[in-house]
């Protein structure tokens, strides 16, 4: 394919009325990404010269969301057929070349894979190829998706939509996934052939493949696997692919060197990396923008996202990384620790029950139960710095901006709002009185106030 040009349309003018959302439809994530996010990371795959997203009016967040890619608007919706024919002017100067080729992919259809869409322009590049390819696949149940008619040499003689179809037509198991590579040329002057005379009076971009065959020039066709092609047109369709797409994950995570104790249970991202080694224990959550380096252990119900992990390190149970968490190697991140926008450095522990936001944790400090960074005073965030191998001690509380020097100590339950030099010891808290006897007298007070009381 390499002497030829490639060009992909993504139709993403669909509001997803059944979704019943105010967030356009392609918008809506699945492994933490938009769908659209997912198909333009498949057909970047294939290296193309252009990609144009067909959107509807007013569609901003959708234009905002495919950039860097083009959009083309889509006036009316009249059809899949009409959305295509939107995206002709701006491939105007890559048509104007004999070799341009130009897919059509749809923004609701995560689970596209690159290999197909590979496939699929190879079919292109064969020897006598047909002008026009489009994908097929054969679902267990094929309800009523479009059929795809195959000619006696196995060429497409036409797509019949569901609602068209007679009841021969439907006993047919191989179904059309509307996605379709061809000519440049060739495919626009099909599109602009087209009619409207169907029960949904729109322009199907399924009827070139009858118009193709009716020239004696009919169109190939590459299947693929049926889960490849889920579309998203509800919110249960958005639940069944998100359940795909983790599994998906979980066995890349796996082939690649990570162990997931329960599979079923880890919940990851789009773009969540695992290195080699890491173990999993069951029920943890990656959000967005995760990474983890290799020997990690990251034990039960943590949550992580927008976090880098240094080799070697260990959170969790019930740990909790927020955007900016920074741990560094073989640091402990221990149960109901929650870090934000700072960074343990290497061989720190942060054990129990402690905040660490807007921080820097220097190597092998020791950060005690209870501890908190009190880095916001009702106006704007503040920075807490604790030097190498200090020690904070339990229920402290450091008021930011206030550093703590390398080798100091910090007595338990201390507000520290003033920095302390390096190898100090810094201790803030009232002075204990204890008073001989007073807990027994008040003891026998309540007693003989409640005696009386019930008399």
């Amino acid at each position: 394919m390499s002497e030829r040009n490639l060009a992909v349309v993504i139709l993403a003018a669909g509001k997803g009325t059944r979704m019943k959302s105010d967030l356009p439809k392609v918008l809506h994530p699945v492994a933490g990404k938009p769908m659209l996010w997912h198909v333009q990371a498949s057909v970047a795959s294939l290296s193309p010269e252009e990609t144009i997203v067909v959107v509807a009016p007013g569609m901003t967040d959708v234009e905002a969301a495919a950039a860097p890619s083009r959009c083309a608007v889509q006036a009316k919706p009249l059809g899949t057929g009409h959305a295509v024919a939107a995206a002709r002017e701006a491939l105007q100067p890559l048509l104007s070349l004999v070799e341009t080729d130009v897919l059509v992919v749809f923004g609701d259809t995560p689970l596209l894979t690159g290999d197909t869409l590979r496939r699929m322009v190879d079919a292109r590049s064969e020897p006598a190829a047909p002008d026009i390819v489009g994908l097929a696949f054969r679902p267990d149940d094929p309800a009523h998706y479009g059929r795809v008619i195959l000619d006696a040499a196995g060429r497409i003689e036409k797509i019949v939509e569901f609602a068209d179809a007679d009841s021969a037509q439907r006993r047919i198991d191989l179904c059309n996934a509307g996605i379709v590579i061809g000519s440049g040329r060739r495919l626009f002057d099909l599109i602009e052939r087209l009619g409207s005379d169907n029960a949904q009076g729109e322009y199907y971009l399924t009827d070139i493949f009858g118009l193709a065959h009716e020239e004696g020039r009919p169109a190939g066709v590459v299947e693929c696997p049926a889960e490849e092609v889920l579309g998203v047109n509800s919110r249960a369709d958005l639940a069944l692919v998100e359940s795909v797409m983790q599994d998906r994950l979980r066995r890349r995570a796996m082939a690649e060197g990570a162990t997931l104790i329960d599979p079923s249970t880890v919940w990851l991202s789009a773009d969540t990396r695992l290195g080699r080694d890491v173990t999993v224990h069951p029920s943890v959550c990656f959000g967005p923008g995760v990474s983890i380096g290799d020997r990690v252990e990251i034990r039960s119900f943590s949550h992580l996202e927008g976090a880098k992990v240094a080799d070697g390190a260990v959170l969790g149970p019930f740990a909790r990384l927020r955007p900016g968490a920074r741990v560094g190697e073989d640091a402990h991140v221990g149960n109901f620790v929650e870090i934000k926008n700072a960074e343990l450095g290497t061989g720190a522990k942060a054990n129990h029950l402690s905040y660490i936001g807007d921080a820097s944790v220097g190597a092998a400090a020791n950060i005690g139960a209870g501890t908190i960074t009190c880095n916001y005073d009702g106006f704007a965030k503040h920075h807490t710095a604790i030097g190498a191998g200090a020690f904070i001690g339990s229920n402290t509380a450091l008021v930011a901006p206030v550093s703590v020097g390398p080798g100091a100590l910090v007595g338990a339950g201390s507000t520290i709002t003033r920095d302390v030099p390096g190898d100090a010891l810094a201790v803030e808290r009232s002075e204990q009185k204890n008073r001989d006897g007073l807990a027994a007298r008040l003891r026998e007070e309540r007693r003989a106030a409640k005696k009386s009381k019930a008399g």
